[in-house]
């Protein structure tokens, strides 16, 4: 089942608890598909299903808050152990090279990193326990983890929000023009499609020429 059956087959209060659970066990650390979630609640609420944006956005904000803080908690007490073992139990997102990857974008750019990390998948996963491994100010990371969970959570719902809304009011205004165009290149792909495979056929029962014989 697709993401979006699934959340519009629950109600809008487990919808609300799964989005911030999702996002709060991604920012900790555990590989899970946060964002699509996200993006497929907010597509969902701009759909009228009793799903209130706001109401989605502080929950995914709160998860991806509360998860980073966790998981700064335990990188800092796990330290270089942590890693890994959790590259020893996910190697495709918990590598040696994903590991460098991200020390080093730390070492570059702090607190900056936890801010921006929030829109980047792979550092989405990372920045918690890693900001904890390399013993980051926590005030620096709260402050950093608190404005990119606002503008990530908060911003994919209002946009996704909007743009469904938009997409919406959009078909129903052409739907019929939408209707005909379809039924059009359905049509065009059809006639296509037949005299593809007449050709083929043509092709295939045609004799082949005899050689001319010199003497004929």
């Amino acid at each position: 089942m697709h993401v979006t059956e699934w959340l519009d087959s629950v109600p809008a209060a487990a919808v609300y608890a799964v989005v911030a659970l999702v996002i709060g066990l991604e920012s900790l650390g555990i590989p899970l598909p946060g964002e699509i979630v996200l993006v497929s609640a907010a597509l969902m609420s701009s759909q009228h299903s009793g799903v209130n944006p706001v109401v989605l956005g502080v929950c995914a904000t709160a998860g991806a808050v509360i998860g980073d803080s966790i998981g700064y908690a335990i990188g800092r007490k796990g330290g270089r152990p942590l890693l890994a073992w959790l590259g020893a139990k996910f190697p495709r997102h918990f590598s040696e090279g994903h590991v460098a990857t991200a020390e080093r974008s730390f070492e570059k750019w702090g607190m900056w990193a936890v801010f921006f990390g929030r829109f980047v998948a792979l550092l989405r996963i990372f920045a918690g326990p890693l900001a904890g491994v390399l013993h980051m100010p926590y005030w620096k990371f709260l402050i950093a983890n608190v404005l990119g969970g606002i503008c990530w959570a908060g911003g994919t719902t209002a946009v996704i929000y909007y743009v469904g809304v938009v997409a919406e009011d959009w078909l129903k205004r052409f739907s019929y023009l939408g209707l005909v165009a379809a039924l059009l290149i359905g049509l065009s792909m059809l006639i296509i499609k037949r005299k593809a495979k007449k050709a083929q056929q043509d092709a295939a029962v045609a004799p082949e020429a005899e050689p001319v014989n010199a003497g004929d």
